[in-house]
């Protein structure tokens, strides 16, 4: 089969289809037995690290890291999204999971499809269509899981994500009303809008990647011929389309000097939210500062009931940053 036959296929699994009900590519059936393996990985400051795998309703086996807050009771549940490349093992991941398990959280951090396989996490294909979908599907099977643990509030469900895990969380508030508050880091509209801007540069939030797009690819990473079929093929699954939809309390942070993710890109992210989301700004580039973490913990107090960092866990992060 040709690439171009492929990617037109790929149109077919991420458009969605005029039934009965409406649905979207990330409604999957949940019917599928959930298959969990949980296994103790380490202990990180008296917080229990599991290797935790389950099926995934798109085929194959989902895998990532559970944190287990210490202390007895139900808890909030905290996803944690990774960058790309990355995965669930990263430091800055896992550092962003220990610091939410030690504010009180039942936290997971799921490896994106990408993390599971050989290979770069963007290959211009229609697998990177097949790939975003699935994660979306794979957490919302881990909310899922998450809600049905004893230890947890099925009421108090957040979200945070870093850089790709960013970008995908704007996607993930937007169709799982289940998310009561988020906090979207360096994040942008989506691997479209991550590669391209709108000819018109007045244009902004959802329309920044409709109609003439100014891309920002050499020749060789994605041929011109491909180009816009394989916009076609991201544009319906963009979280810039969705993240207006979300009915939770979100933050947004991003950095001024931000190479990979450039503020006009960022606020064309923020201009697609819901009117009411929070937006802040750090003397920074890709990389936030320590405090920015912090910044995102405070902002999960409320609707969480997440315990405000103090000063043990001020000289915990510190120590944790400066290694």
């Amino acid at each position: 089969m040709s690439r171009m036959t492929r990617l037109v296929l790929a149109l077919a699994l991420v458009v969605p289809v005029p039934v009965l009900r409406a649905q979207t590519p990330f409604d999957q059936p949940r019917s599928v037995p959930l298959a969990l393996s949980d296994s103790v990985q380490e202990t990180i400051d008296r917080i229990a690290v599991h290797r935790v795998g389950f099926a995934s309703p798109s085929g194959g086996r989902a895998t990532g890291l559970l944190f287990l807050p210490t202390g007895p009771g139900r808890h909030p549940a905290v996803l944690v999204g990774h960058g790309a490349p990355g995965s669930a093992a990263g430091f800055a991941t896992m550092t962003t999971a220990l610091a939410m398990a030690r504010s009180g959280a039942v936290t997971f951090a799921l490896d994106a499809p990408h993390a599971r396989r050989e290979g770069p996490p963007i290959r211009f294909t229609v697998e990177d269509s097949i790939e975003q979908v699935q994660l979306a599907v794979d957490w919302r099977r881990a909310i899922d899981w998450l809600q049905s643990r004893p230890d947890v509030d099925p009421e108090r469900i957040g979200y945070i994500g870093n850089s790709y895990g960013g970008a995908q969380g704007a996607l993930l508030v937007g169709i799982d009303p289940r998310i009561v508050a988020a906090v979207l880091r360096v994040g942008d509209g989506g691997f479209l809008a991550h590669f391209t801007d709108p000819c018109d540069s007045a244009v902004t939030a959802t329309r920044s990647i409709d109609g003439c797009l100014r891309w920002d690819l050499d020749e060789a990473m994605l041929p011109t011929a491909d180009r816009d079929t394989w916009a076609a093929m991201m544009r319906p699954i963009e979280p810039i389309r969705f993240v207006g939809r979300s009915r939770a309390q979100l933050l947004f942070q991003n950095g001024h000097d931000d190479p990979l993710v450039p503020p006009r890109r960022a606020e064309r992210l923020h201009a697609a939210a819901p009117s009411g989301a929070t937006v802040r700004w750090y003397a920074s580039g890709h990389r936030l500062p320590p405090e920015a973490l912090i910044d995102g913990i405070r902002f999960l107090v409320e609707p969480l009931g997440l315990a405000p960092p103090d000063a043990a866990f001020d000289r915990w992060l510190e120590s944790r940053t400066t290694r």
